[in-house]
């Protein structure tokens, strides 16, 4: 479902698309993170994530990870990625 990592456009952060976009279960998703043991903020229209680094999940399936440090964003992406699949 996703297969790539990328700066954003500000530059303050990584995301990773779905390909092809499906929206997400939001419900289902934030089942599996607190069944994982990951904190999780309902915002209603997103999830937010408390992973080494934070992490926004919309319902389009767009992954916003709030860090200039690519490593870290690849560890979160690394631990997220088999919760959404």
């Amino acid at each position: 479902m996703y297969r790539t990592l990328r700066l954003c456009s500000s530059g303050g952060g990584f995301e990773a698309l779905p390909d092809p976009p499906r929206p997400l279960n939001l419900g289902r998703v934030r089942a599996a993170l607190e069944a994982a043991g990951v904190s999780v903020i309902d915002a209603r229209v997103m999830l937010i994530a408390s992973l080494e680094t934070e992490v926004t999940i919309s319902r389009a399936g767009r992954l916003l990870f709030k860090t200039a440090d690519p490593a870290a964003a690849d560890r979160a992406f690394a631990r997220l990625r088999p919760l959404l699949e």
